[in-house]
């Protein structure tokens, strides 16, 4: 997907620059940008779960921050200055992790669990977004289109 060129539809597209710039960031991932090791799943119609793999930190090495469309967890693990290691395998270096996430998706809860940090996010839709029935006035007789459920 390196080849692939937006600009003819820069030039017909108002609003997708967020769009552009993922697909372009995509672009650009490295193979070490793979630490530490992560699921995404879907467990629910609006309803996902991040899962990352931490052995070896606790929760108050980790931390969770939510913005606008944006979820950046990092770890950074305490330096024990006594602890000698004659093969280190597991790994305890900083790490810094960023999910874009598409519009009303929100940050439900947060667990670690079995050296698994759960995070639960839904989209909420708010209602003034969602379709909705709009009657038309003409004449005599009145007619209205359905509400069609939001995607």
């Amino acid at each position: 997907m390196r080849t692939f060129d937006p600009t003819p539809l820069w030039r017909s597209t108002v609003g997708f620059d967020r769009l552009f710039d993922l697909m372009d960031q995509s672009a650009h991932f490295q193979a070490n940008d793979a630490y530490p090791p992560y699921n995404i799943e879907r467990t629910g119609e609006d309803h996902y779960r991040i899962s990352l793999a931490l052995a070896g930190f606790s929760p108050d090495e980790v931390a969770i921050t939510a913005e606008l469309n944006v979820l950046t967890v990092e770890g950074q693990k305490a330096q024990k200055a006594d602890t000698e290691y004659l093969y280190q395998g597991i790994s305890a270096r900083p790490f810094r992790r960023v999910f874009n996430l598409a519009d009303y998706v929100q940050v439900k809860s947060a667990s670690f669990e079995e050296g698994l940090l759960k995070i639960d996010l839904v989209r909420e839709v708010p209602e003034a977004m969602k379709p909705r029935r709009i009657a038309i006035n003409g004449g005599t007789s009145t007619t209205t289109i359905a509400q069609k459920k939001a995607a």
